[in-house]
């Protein structure tokens, strides 16, 4: 579009009668838009700017989502409503044992229909070249109706396959890391012979020492622990009673015991690991970083295609242009690069999810978090607008005669 064919529609657009201000809307969202695009090399400029800065937020917060919730998967994924562990637990990966006995004083307490054993241990796990790797140890009773990992090779039950003589099962996503290349494969932990009995599929860990169940049996055996140490009661209620109140009976008969709800060992886990621990210190860190230099590129990208189009805005406030119809121009423009270059982002970072889906760390990119960061993205390209408002609004229209 030509500075003077600019010029033209900036004029009518405002000196329309008082009855067509519908007409001025439109007027102002055509005139944004062919600001944008006026210049095709700007335009796309605009765009990789917008886009790439919701690559980056969307990467950097998928990343930390994913690892908020590894850190709690297997509080998650056990299905208890309540844990006992001991005194002052502070993640569900650091636990010290405890004695079953405590399984059935619960047992004893009204509204408990469940009480059953897990016992949770790091041990060494060697390689068939000698080589150690660190694996956290499950070990959970076969009949069990909470804490049990669901197989998908071979086709048979959890229990079937904690059955198995010293059988554990691992993550297939582990499998390579751990020497493992089929079921039935013989394999040693801390020592002791293990055989492979089963894969699961997406029980990630964030310590990257992958979660092995085995037989509660077994896992005994394979740390050495007398037949008395578990590490976790788990509680399932009966109908009708609630969490709260359970929770409060059992700790009134063992008062030297934590008793936490699921969703309140979950956010203690994830809070521990995330602001006590320089990994999740810096997972946050990094996605406010990716937040500020989003902002920045936004800014500096709107900034100067606003500043390109200066004499036309120029022209208005010469011939007696309101500012509202300039603010709704530089507005309308920032949200439809923010919506253009936005869904360009988001589609990049669902394409990069899907390709690391199989990843030790892929980034989580639910329907939730890409509306949010879309919201934020055309949040940011309004701000972003604002710091060139003023460049506009400072014009001196005696320029435009000179």
């Amino acid at each position: 579009m030509s500075s003077a064919n600019d010029i033209r529609i900036l004029a009518e657009g405002y000196r329309r009668p008082p009855p067509a201000r519908q007409g001025h809307s439109d007027l102002t969202l055509l005139i944004a838009w062919r600001n944008l695009i006026h210049d095709p090399v700007r335009f796309i400029v605009t765009l990789v700017g917008i886009a790439f800065s919701t690559v980056l937020m969307g990467i950097q917060l998928g990343m930390l989502l994913n690892f908020v919730h590894t850190t709690s998967i297997i509080v998650d994924h056990a299905g208890a409503d309540l844990w006992i562990a001991a005194q002052g637990v502070r993640s569900v990966d650091l636990a010290t044992p405890i004695e079953e006995r405590r399984r059935f004083q619960a047992l004893a307490v009204g509204g408990v229909a469940k009480a059953e054993p897990m016992l949770l241990q790091f041990r060494p796990w060697k390689r068939g070249n000698g080589v150690r790797e660190m694996v956290i140890l499950i070990g959970v009773d076969p009949d069990s109706e909470m804490g049990l990992p669901s197989l998908v090779e071979p086709q048979m039950s959890a229990h079937d396959a904690l059955l198995v003589p010293n059988g554990v099962i691992i993550d297939r996503l582990y499998a390579e890391k751990l020497g493992v290349h089929s079921v039935g494969q013989l394999v040693e932990i801390n020592d002791h012979r293990a055989r492979v009995a089963g894969f699961t599929e997406g029980i990630r860990t964030f310590t990257q020492s992958p979660y092995v169940f085995t037989s509660l049996r077994n896992a005994r055996l394979l740390t050495n622990l007398s037949d008395k140490d578990i590490t976790y009661v788990l509680i399932r209620l009966a109908q009708g009673h609630s969490e709260d109140a359970v929770a409060r009976a059992l700790s009134k008969r063992m008062p030297d015991i934590d008793v936490l709800r699921r969703e309140e060992f979950a956010e203690k886990s994830q809070n521990y690991w995330l602001f006590t621990t320089g990994a999740g210190i810096t997972l946050i860190s990094s996605s406010m970083l990716a937040l500020l230099v989003g902002i920045v590129i936004v800014a500096q990208t709107l900034y100067a295609s606003t500043v390109d189009r200066l004499p036309e805005y120029a022209v208005i406030r010469a011939m007696g242009g309101p500012r509202p119809y300039l603010y709704k121009i530089v507005v309308k423009q920032a949200v439809i690069g923010g919506v253009l270059g936005g869904t360009i982002g988001l589609g990049i970072v669902t394409l990069i999810a899907y390709l690391l889906r199989h990843s030790s760390s892929p980034p989580q990119i639910p329907v939730w978090l890409a509306s949010m960061i879309g919201v934020v993205t055309i949040l940011m390209c309004i701000c972003a607008s604002l710091v060139s408002l003023k460049k506009v609004m400072d014009i001196d229209p005696v320029k435009v005669f000179r």
